[in-house]
């Protein structure tokens, strides 16, 4: 088993293995169910990205669920030897050592040097919520939790839908990538499929939780390159593809636009979107600027009309 849960419940220790999606809560209808009036209905649900990246998702419980002492209110990423609380059960996470991810929060980090690394082209989306700090503030957890759980769970869906790959959340941030060695214009066709949907799932996000002050709005940076793919099953992506990625969805602030496209990925596009709104920036990390398009949500539908017809020619 890639990984378990240990706890103990009426004085017998249990031990479970985590699958896809593993759910906790006081419903009989949960994987774990747990009878403590200190735990919600469904409560919280453990779900797997990948291979053997473990999240813990509160459901919006009243009570809350913990990692090490620390209430979660965004997904997170569970490390083996973390210790979950839930009501008044405490759960040991393990996972087995050749499972264990290598390196977390990764991305905007050096590169690192593999004596045998798997080089693939690979396009990467890094999308952003914008605001996300203040939000926090402002927002009752409870709500804050329901609504980030939302946002994980359908982010996920919609990637995988268009044939990509979650790679990370980190926070408010979703880390997707497309392996491109076989047709890349596909994947930035699929990319950019993908930032559509994303952009529709944080705007019913608007509708459903009427309380958030502000209206919710995604940032997106769209790279196409080389990346190291790791070791093991996990095989998450380094390298400056990577951290070009980041920085693009970075510069959307900056630009006051929705997403920005380095030119390795705009090129898969028909010439006529870019020849004339090619620009280039500067980003943190490179000692040249960095050629790119940037443009709105509401331009994106025409942009993929015209690339798909032109795909299809």
């Amino acid at each position: 088993m890639a990984a378990t849960l240990t706890y103990t419940i009426n004085e017998a220790t249990k031990k479970v293995s985590c699958k896809s999606v593993l759910t906790v809560g006081r419903d009989k209808s949960s994987d774990i169910v747990l009878v403590d009036l200190m735990v919600s209905r469904n409560h919280a649900m453990i779900r797997r990205i990948g291979n053997n990246d473990y999240y813990l998702i509160d459901g919006g419980s009243s009570n809350g669920s913990y990692v090490n002492q620390q209430r979660v209110a965004t997904p997170k990423l569970l490390k083996h030897g973390d210790r979950i609380s839930i009501g008044g059960f405490e759960f040991l996470f393990e996972q087995d050592k050749q499972d264990i991810p290598k390196g977390d929060n990764i991305c905007l980090q050096e590169t690192i040097v593999n004596n045998n690394p798997e080089i693939k082209r690979i396009t990467i989306l890094v999308a952003d919520i914008r605001g996300f700090t203040s939000l926090s503030e402002s927002v009752p957890i409870r709500t804050l939790t329901m609504m980030m759980n939302t946002w994980f769970n359908e982010v996920s869906d919609v990637i995988i839908a268009n044939h990509g790959i979650v790679d990370k959340f980190i926070g408010d941030c979703v880390f997707a990538r497309w392996e491109a060695d076989e047709d890349e214009k596909a994947t930035v066709i699929n990319a950019l499929l993908a930032a559509v949907a994303i952009h529709r799932v944080t705007q019913h996000l608007n509708t459903n939780y009427e309380e958030i002050p502000e209206k919710l709005s995604i940032g997106v940076g769209i790279n196409t390159g080389a990346a190291s793919m790791g070791n093991g099953a996990e095989q998450t992506a380094l390298g400056d593809a990577v951290n070009t990625a980041f920085r693009l969805e970075s510069a959307t602030k900056l630009l006051g636009r929705d997403i920005v496209l380095s030119e390795t990925t705009y090129r898969h596009l028909p010439a006529a979107l870019w020849e004339t709104n090619a620009q280039k920036i500067k980003v943190k990390g490179k000692r040249d600027p960095v050629r790119i398009i940037a443009f709105d949500f509401s331009q994106v539908q025409p942009i993929l009309e015209l690339a798909q017809k032109n795909t299809k020619n």
